[in-house]
């Protein structure tokens, strides 16, 4: 996944540059249809599920001075970060702006685009329908989706595990001219796919690990095909409903919940920052079109790391790490691993999120940023994390990889 310009940037690998190996960014919007947010007022919390409040004054102030610090340096607009630790306490803070025109100060309510994070919901969907006997891992793509390059021996575990070897439709080069030169537009799975199929593979099935976000789209087509339903309202039923996620959604188009923080980019034709609070995530989809918030994805980092709405059969076979070949980085089955910490991040144009636990503390570290511009070739969501982390658990520190020019 090479971001050889601006435009390449967009669409290569956002996760791998927001985390491990993949990318997300936002555009087109066709039809407006979006699952409903669940009525608000429920309990944020369940019982015995959050520590006490506070880490301490100490500690708290250590952690105050380096999100700042990471802002400022990195231009980071606004900042939500929730750290919980039971047993010793919680960290949660919100600072800088949600609103760059108007100044409106961050708050840690807003609904936010949680970009490659998606592909924990995706991936957890299909992992439903293996528990439930309709699908097998190692069954060919081919068998649910026509025409994919080299799709018998393409197996669903191939794509889930980024080792399919199908080309990033995110990188080829008309993909980022269409989607940059009109950021409303509505793509389909299928014309996204039809980007990356026109290259050919880039390994044999199996043999490497590549970000590619062909391999969500086609995970997601087959949740269709089998689950005889709309993805969206497949996730919906089979996993936002059953983790009580209530503020979370896959939206259909451009739409997005009040209230949200706006979003910048330099990820344009002309490579200035821009807002792309409303651009049109549908390009996405399947890889990376959610939104989310923080207490929600706070609820969910414990879900999707133990394995609550699976099978232990099928829990272990997600967390089966295999190396990504970026030291320190491991990834399962839409699922990755940073130094004990495990989950996923996202970036798509105009928001960043890292959403992670650590099973040996039974810790949870959520980060939601408004903006994806890189400083210094770094994610600004990573800078946070590993910032965080390197205070708070000195002997895991959560730590993305460069990604690659």
């Amino acid at each position: 996944m090479r971001r050889t310009t601006r435009s390449r940037r967009l669409f290569a690998a956002a996760l791998l540059v927001a985390s491990v190996l993949a990318p997300m960014t936002a555009i087109p919007a066709t039809a407006v249809h979006a699952v409903n947010v669940h009525a608000a007022g429920v309990d944020r919390c369940d019982k015995g599920e959050c520590p006490s409040p506070g880490l301490g004054p100490e500690l708290t102030a250590r952690l105050d001075k380096a999100v700042d610090d990471v802002r400022r340096e990195a231009n980071i607009p606004g900042v939500i970060v929730g750290l919980w630790m039971p047993g010793e306490g919680s960290y949660v803070r919100a600072t800088g702006v949600a609103d760059t025109a108007t100044r409106e100060p961050m708050t840690t309510d807003p609904f936010m685009r949680i970009g490659s994070e998606t592909k924990t919901f995706t991936v957890t969907a299909l992992l439903k329908l293996v528990d439930d006997r309709r699908i097998r891992l190692d069954d060919p793509i081919s068998r649910y989706v026509e025409g994919v390059p080299g799709g018998r021996r393409i197996t669903l575990r191939h794509l889930a595990e980024m080792r399919s070897g199908l080309f990033p439709y995110s990188a080829d080069p008309d993909f980022a001219k269409d989607l940059l030169g009109d950021p409303s537009r509505s793509f389909t799975p299928r014309e996204v796919l039809a980007y990356g199929f026109k290259h050919p593979n880039t390994f044999k099935p199996g043999q490497e690990f590549q970000y590619s976000n062909s391999n969500l789209v086609l995970l997601g087509l087959v949740i269709e095909k089998v689950g005889g339903q709309r993805l969206a309202d497949f996730i919906d039923r089979q996993v936002l409903r059953p983790a009580r996620l209530r503020h979370t959604l896959f939206p259909k188009g451009a739409e997005f919940p009040e209230p949200h923080a706006r979003g910048y980019t330099n990820q344009t034709l002309s490579g200035e920052i821009e807002d792309s609070t409303d651009w049109n995530p549908s390009w996405a989809w399947a890889a990376g079109a959610m939104i989310s918030d923080l207490h929600d994805l706070r609820r969910w980092a414990r879900i999707v790391a133990t394995g609550t709405l699976l099978s232990p059969q099928t829990q272990r076979e997600r967390l089966k790490m295999l190396p990504t070949g970026f030291p320190g980085t491991n990834y399962g089955l839409g699922i990755f691993e940073s130094d004990g910490w495990i989950g996923h991040n996202g970036s798509i144009p105009g928001y960043e999120s890292v959403t992670v636990y650590l099973p040996s503390k039974k810790a949870t570290l959520v980060v939601l940023v408004n903006t994806d511009v890189p400083h210094e070739g770094q994610e600004p969501s990573s800078l946070l994390a590993r910032a965080i982390t390197a205070i708070a658990t000195p002997g895991n520190v959560y730590d993305r990889p460069v990604p690659p020019r």
